[in-house]
């Protein structure tokens, strides 16, 4: 067998075994699974590795680059804050939701480990989560259910769903209750815009939102200012 049919046959079974992946079959399914379970740091990793070996469009993942930089930086930004002192403030109170974040308690006054925890909070929840919970998994659910508007809706729900339940583990019901919020709400910000880049921006602002807020010991005056 010359060189040369071996390097096709190699680059055919390449484009099978990236077909496959990229489709809704076993292998589809159990990478997508595999995604969600690795984490916010690895997932992505996974992610875009997928997009090179399935050969998927930067495109189909929200990777658009935007028009006006510094414009929707800022609007992103602020979203993000805003929306997280809606919640903390407005949304989670009557809902019984506790003020404080016993989970990253060890926050308060800690500047030795603030950084990390802002690093982990940009990259894993501002670039990790959003490639991994909306870019990557709405792609694949729409190759799944299809692109209607009763598609959207069950992709955006569904997504909210499994994002909420991924934080009870490690903050149980009070985060889960939060997660299901900003699932909902950058689930539909994502299908309206179908770019990541400003819901990176403002996932992150939340999250360094939600880290300064504890860090300042702000918690509870945050979450008191509108129910008492």
């Amino acid at each position: 067998m010359s060189e040369s049919t071996v390097v096709r046959a190699c680059t055919r079974e390449g484009e099978t075994f990236g077909a496959r992946l990229r489709g809704v079959g076993p292998l589809g399914i159990l990478f997508m699974v595999l995604v969600l379970g690795v984490g916010n740091l690895i997932g992505p990793v996974l992610v875009l590795l997928w997009a090179g070996v399935s050969r998927t469009p930067w495109k189909a993942l929200g990777f658009v680059r935007p028009k006006r930089w510094l414009r929707d930086v800022v609007i992103a930004l602020l979203c993000g804050v805003t929306y997280k002192i809606f919640l903390k403030a407005v949304v989670l109170p009557p809902l019984g939701v506790p003020p404080l974040n016993r989970t990253y308690s060890f926050l308060v006054g800690n500047a030795a480990v603030l950084p990390r925890v802002l690093f982990v909070m940009i990259v894993g929840g501002g670039f990790g989560e959003e490639t991994v919970w909306r870019g990557f998994l709405f792609e694949r659910l729409r190759a799944l259910l299809g692109a209607s508007r009763l598609a959207a809706t069950a992709i955006v729900v569904s997504t909210a769903l499994v994002f909420a339940s991924a934080h009870l583990l490690d903050q149980g019901w009070p985060g889960a209750m939060q997660a299901l919020f900003t699932g909902l709400a950058f689930g539909i910000a994502y299908w309206r815009l179908d770019r990541l880049w400003p819901l990176m921006v403002a996932h992150a602002a939340f999250d360094v939102s939600a880290v300064l807020m504890i860090y300042w010991n702000l918690e509870s005056s945050v979450a008191h200012a509108v129910f008492k």
